[in-house]
């Protein structure tokens, strides 16, 4: 634990800096950094970096070898190439101390009708304590928090004796590959942390995701005539309710589960989009159904695609027309494991103790069943992956907001962690 002098002036420096850094969160929660469209913002943080003496590396996932990757997640709808990373390097010379990954995704999800906002989404309007905005709480308050915890070290005098690589990364709503790609790219360190919106709990657990399309076809006839054609649209909704009944089934043997077992249907499934038809007065000729289904830690992500398949195959078998017309499913995003971080680590032990420090009480744990990025580091690279952060409200939902007298300990947790983990110096 650092000495209650670097604390002090830590705590110190957090303050000076906070209307800085709610500024800064505000200005990228601006940005509507959409899955495709994150460019603008990138280039943005990557100023932001240099003009503050960072090594900065701005890269697309185009430019790493990602296909070759087991791991990597199909990209169908967007073009790599156009997918940019980040990385901001703060090298210690010489290195003594323990180096150190944070990463923070700056893709959102689609904001939905905007008569729904209470705030219009991408305004970072600030009401009693809480700023609002599409990102604001998923992630980019996280990313404020690790940008500003490395200025309060700075702040107070102090340089890491490890290196330190500040990563914003996209594709994480969607595949995790701008994760990945920074990995592929030979990022490494002794732990990573990422900053996602816990509300200052470390993730125990997360599950898997996958992301598939059903393509259904049907026969168009005048629906006066419906019964001599077929629905594309109901042969889907029978397809849906197949997938249901699959889940159900995943969770009753998730029962057993050894870091599940107590959660209710933490598997979840969802048929997220839905398009099909051409005319109102005509049965639909053809339906896609976009969805995402989760998965256990532990679970083998091809037999998870193998089990939705299995599940869409024998509904097919079971109606008429589909037994004849079997439907297709494309594999389009995430491909994405589980993942377990082990109680016992080095790193969670000084998060644990950081947390203490800036907030004055024990850390908890949490089991999610979403998915994060940690997987790629824990899991494939052998680097133990913390997920902590602020705290926050609306994920993927109107009126999502993050709390900002949260983000402001979590904050001073965030650059304590850095100062135990790495140790500090002396800016001379």
């Amino acid at each position: 634990m650092a000495d209650q002098a670097i604390l002090q002036r830590l705590s110190e420096a957090v303050e000076a800096g906070f209307d800085e850094q709610v500024r800064f969160l505000a200005e990228i929660v601006r940005h509507p950094s959409l899955r495709g469209r994150e460019g603008p913002l990138q280039d943005h943080i990557a100023r932001w970096f240099a003009q503050r003496g960072y090594v900065v590396d701005r890269f697309s996932i185009a430019d790493v070898p990602l296909k070759d990757h087991p791991k990597a997640s199909p990209m169908v709808e967007v073009d790599p190439a156009l997918s940019m990373q980040v990385v901001a390097t703060k090298r210690a010379e010489p290195a003594t101390g323990r180096s150190l990954i944070i990463q923070g995704h700056i893709d959102v999800v689609p904001e939905g009708p905007h008569e729904m906002w209470s705030h219009p989404p991408y305004a970072a309007a600030i009401h009693d304590g809480w700023m609002y905005g599409r990102g604001a709480h998923d992630m980019k308050a996280g990313v404020a928090a690790m940008c500003f915890a490395m200025e309060a070290v700075t702040r107070a005098g102090y340089a890491p004796c490890g290196d330190v690589y500040l990563q914003t990364v996209t594709e994480e709503e969607s595949t995790g590959n701008g994760a990945l790609a920074t990995l592929l790219r030979g990022y490494r360190a002794d732990a990573c942390l990422i900053p996602e919106p816990t509300g200052g709990t470390i993730t125990r657990a997360h599950t898997g995701t996958l992301w598939f399309r059903i393509r259904v076809r049907g026969v168009p006839v005048h629906v006066a005539v419906a019964q001599t054609g077929s629905n594309a649209i109901m042969s889907a909704y029978h397809l849906i309710q197949a997938l249901y009944d699959h889940t159900a089934a995943v969770n009753e043997a998730a029962k057993s589960h050894p870091w599940y077992k107590d959660v209710p249907d933490p598997v979840k499934f969802n048929p997220g989009i839905i398009r099909g038809g051409d005319w109102a007065s005509s049965t639909p000729a053809w339906c896609e159904v976009d969805c995402r289904i989760g998965l256990l830690p532990g679970t083998d992500v091809a037999e998870a695609r193998a089990g939705v398949e299995r599940a869409v195959a024998a509904a097919a078998r079971s109606n008429n027309f589909l037994a004849n017309n079997p439907p297709d499913i494309l594999w389009h995003g995430f491909l994405a494991d589980g993942y377990v971080l082990e109680p016992g680590t080095e790193a969670e032990a000084v998060l644990a103790d950081a947390h203490r420090t800036a907030f004055g009480e024990d850390m908890p744990a949490r089991i999610t069943t979403a998915v994060n990025d940690t997987r790629f580091y824990g899991l494939y690279f052998d680097i133990p992956a913390l997920c902590y952060g602020p705290k926050g409200e609306g994920a993927h939902a109107f009126d999502e907001r993050t709390n900002l007298a949260h983000l402001k300990t979590t904050t001073l947790a965030m650059a304590t962690f850095i100062a135990d983990w790495c140790g500090v110096k002396p800016i001379a």
